[in-house]
């Protein structure tokens, strides 16, 4: 049994570094990427060196410390793409509040602005929070029927708005700006 004082980490690496090398390259495709982890096994070898007490196992050694650097190397990845998702997650969310914030005051008076029954259904369902549900039994209508109301007065208010604005979506349907139609009289609902 001969002891890791005995072997140095230049010895080791002389032996090792081509065999390392290609294992990386096989599991990370960017070169540099490649190189950065090579370098990190050789400072976690190094540091650890003193650790090794059999030189049979050295190579198994090595590679494990290899495989356990790409796994690392792959979780810090992926933490910091799921971060910049967050981060772009957040902004978009910031400016979407920003634009609902910005229509707010205009929702009422849409809303004001449509058939006096269609009015009082969205009012309590888009702005009070009621149920469609307890809407439906509160008026004792079918719950099938108050679902196809509110999309008619939906698409009605849809319609009112977009007489003034132009909307902008995104992929998913989500509103992302809107800009008011020039020359259009509003009837200052907005």
């Amino acid at each position: 049994m001969t002891t890791s004082t005995a072997i140095s980490i230049e010895t080791i690496w002389a032996e090792y570094r081509t065999s390392l090398k290609a294992f990386l390259t096989k599991n990370v495709s960017n070169h540099a990427d490649v190189d950065d982890l090579l370098q990190e096994i050789l400072i976690k070898s190094y540091n650890s060196l003193d650790k090794i007490q059999d030189t049979k196992k050295l190579k198994s050694w090595l590679f494990q410390i290899a495989n356990h650097t790409i796994i690392d190397f792959y979780r810090k990845r992926a933490r910091n793409q799921t971060s910049e998702l967050q981060d772009q997650h957040d902004w978009a969310l910031e400016e979407s509040e920003d634009i609902f914030e910005q229509m707010t005051d205009c929702i009422t008076p849409f809303i004001n602005g449509l058939p006096p029954e269609e009015a009082e259904l969205l009012t309590a369902v888009e702005l009070n929070g009621v149920a469609q549900k307890a809407y439906a039994a509160q008026q004792d209508i079918k719950y099938s029927t108050l679902k196809s109301r509110v999309q008619k007065s939906r698409q009605s208010l849809y319609s009112l708005f977009n007489q003034c604005c132009d909307f902008h979506l995104d992929a998913k349907g989500n509103l992302v700006s809107y800009t008011r139609k020039i020359g259009k009289d509003c009837g200052g609902k907005c």
